[in-house]
Order: C-alpha cells, then sequence, then structure tokens
C-alpha cells in the first residue's frame, strides 16, 4: 500500500509555523510598552479595550511596500521593507487625527524562511515601537506552487482611534490657509515601477550608494502628528504624500478651491539623475518630490507648525483656483 501523504511534503510546515509565533514574542513584545492588549498575544483575534475614551472613533488602513518590494529583497534589506509596511499604513491613520493602535502583517512566502520572516517582523516593531503601537497579530501563509521561492508578498493592515473631538475635518480648509510641508527621508515606498522601469533602460547610471540612500524606509510622522498637538495647533488637515504626489493627495482634501505649491529641490543623493529620465510634470504625479507629509493651517498657527518636525517649510497657500499647481523653487 502506497504511503500516506502528509502536509509538510506538500509544502506547508505547521509545527515550524506554530514554533515561529514563539520565537518572534520578543519583538511583539517591544510593541506593548504603555499600551497593552486585552488579552493575550497569540489567539485568534486581538482585542483593546477603549473605556479611556469617552467618544471613540475609530479608523482603519491598509497598505504594502508595491514594486519597491523587489530592490529591497535583492538588496536583502529586510528590516527596511517591514519598515515601509508600517509607515504606509500607519501614516495614513495619523492623517485623521486619531493615533495607531493595533497594525497586523500579512506575509505570504513559498516555504517558511525564519530568518527572513524574523527579519521583517523585526524592522516592524522598531517602527511600531516608536509610534507606540502595537504588533496585535497577523498571518505568515506557506504558499508552495503560488509564491516564487525568494519572493515575499506583504500587506498591512492599522486600526487608530480618537476622541470625536480630535478628528481633522478638512472641511474647514479655506482660501488663505497655509501649507506646511515636512521633507520625505526617501523616495518611500510609491513610483518604483518607473524607478525600475528607468533603471533597466539606463543601467549603470546610479551607484550603490546613491540607491541605497533611495531605498531608505518611509518616513514616520508621528513626530510632526505629535508636535503639532504638543503646540496647539489642530491641522484643518494632513494628507501622506504617496502615489499620485503633492497634487493628487492634496485634491482630495478640498472641493472648490485649490493651492499653488513652491517646493525646495529635493536633495535626496542622485535624485537628479533619476528625474533626467522622467517627464517634468509626470514627476510631480509620481513620487514625494522630497515632501512626504502635509499639514494645512491656519495663518495664526504657522510658526508652531513649522517647528512641528525637522523638515517643516512653508510650500503654499490656498486660492480661489481649483486644483494644484506644483513648481520646484529656482526652476
Amino acid at each position: 500500500m502506497a504511503g500516506k501523504l502528509t502536509y509538510q511534503q506538500a509544502g506547508v510546515d505547521t509545527r515550524k509555523a506554530a514554533a515561529l509565533v514563539g520565537d518572534i514574542k520578543t519583538h511583539v513584545g517591544r510593541t506593548q510598552q504603555s499600551r497593552k492588549l486585552w488579552g493575550a498575544f497569540g489567539l485568534f483575534a486581538a482585542c483593546y479595550d477603549l473605556s479611556e475614551y469617552k467618544e471613540p472613533v475609530i479608523m482603519t488602513g491598509c497598505d504594502g511596500v508595491g514594486t519597491k518590494l523587489e530592490l529591497l529583497l535583492e538588496h536583502d534589506l529586510l528590516e527596511t521593507a517591514g519598515k515601509d509596511l508600517v509607515a504606509m499604513s500607519v501614516n495614513d491613520i495619523l492623517t485623521t487625527g486619531g493615533d495607531a493602535l493595533l497594525f497586523l502583517d500579512y506575509i505570504g512566502i513559498a516555504a517558511l524562511d525564519e530568518e527572513r520572516i524574523t527579519r521583517l517582523i523585526a524592522g516592524m516593531a522598531d517602527y511600531l515601537e516608536e509610534c507606540n503601537c502595537i504588533l496585535a497579530g497577523g498571518e505568515t501563509a506557506e504558499m508552495p506552487g503560488i509564491v516564487p521561492p525568494g519572493i515575499i508578498e506583504l500587506s498591512g493592515f492599522c486600526i487608530g482611534c480618537a476622541e470625536k473631538s480630535d478628528l481633522v475635518d478638512p472641511t474647514t480648509v479655506a482660501v488663505g490657509d497655509v501649507l506646511i510641508g515636512y521633507a520625505s527621508d526617501s523616495i518611500h515606498a510609491n513610483g518604483w515601477s518607473l524607478v525600475r522601469r528607468v533603471l533597466k533602460e539606463h543601467p549603470g547610471e546610479v551607484s550603490e550608494a546613491e540607491m541605497l540612500e533611495w531605498l531608505k524606509p518611509t518616513r514616520l510622522y508621528h513626530d510632526v502628528t505629535k508636535g503639532l498637538r504638543d503646540g496647539g495647533v489642530k491641522p484643518k488637515a494632513m494628507s501622506h504624500i504617496t502615489g499620485g504626489g503633492l497634487p493628487e493627495n492634496l485634491e482630495r482634501l478640498f472641493r472648490g478651491m485649490g493651492a499653488d505649491l513652491e517646493i525646495p529641490k529635493w536633495d535626496l543623493p542622485g535624485i537628479d539623475k533619476l528625474l533626467a529620465h522622467v517627464d517634468a510634470e509626470d514627476r510631480f504625479h509620481t513620487f514625494n518630490m522630497g515632501i512626504g507629509w502635509v499639514a494645512i493651517v491656519s495663518e495664526a498657527d504657522v510658526p508652531a507648525a513649522l517647528e512641528a518636525g525637522p523638515g517643516g517649510v512653508v510650500i503654499g497657500r490656498m486660492v480661489p483656483q481649483e486644483g494644484v499647481r506644483v513648481r520646484v523653487k529656482g526652476e
């Protein structure tokens, strides 16, 4: 009689996966300092006690790392991939005026690789610890025959909460309000399909040192939102500058008016080599162009807003003409 097959022979090792949960508990623990889950980590769902809020409003977000992941894997920057995954979702939560409370990850891989997965989670935990957000759980899926060997699929999910009175209200934006931009740390995690196309068509132009600068993780902007709050500033709107750049991410915030922006020259090492091959107008709709976060505030709040986080600069004002027009200072 033929031998019976096991799940492990089919390419999935559930015992190994169970052991991994135990191995990453140290990283999970780092994300539970002042905030704690209601109940134990490792249950089938995570719970959080919202009783400290008087009128809690929850917000949710999900995102990934996009095609940047290909180059991160190629350069063995797994911790950076974990940080990118967190920042892309946490920053979106922060735009509401809320705080990121819980984060969950999805990792799809051909076969369990404890070392690589642990490095990914370590990167996530670094950023989650920094912004006081709990790594509440996730899913590691072994999918032999679906996910190619050497490839990793990543998705992140974040839950935040705010007092109803603290929510940002973009309907309060008015003509004359000031847009404060905060510097990005790199290209972040958008526009990489175009970057990869340029690299393929113009090999050898970008040095390894420049590439590593481009691949730095997406900046977390929790320091800016905390700085605004501590400075007594309630922004009228905030935007995380991701796919679509400044125009498309800002235009969604207001109706019947627009903004004229003048931004500093992007000082990311080697970035001119990339932009030389990109349409002059399309660059504003693809990359953050050195500005990864924007807060819209009243004139009176400008001084405090500029001090809310490093890299703050006035980039424009709200005007009656619809649309967002962007130019680089000095061009």
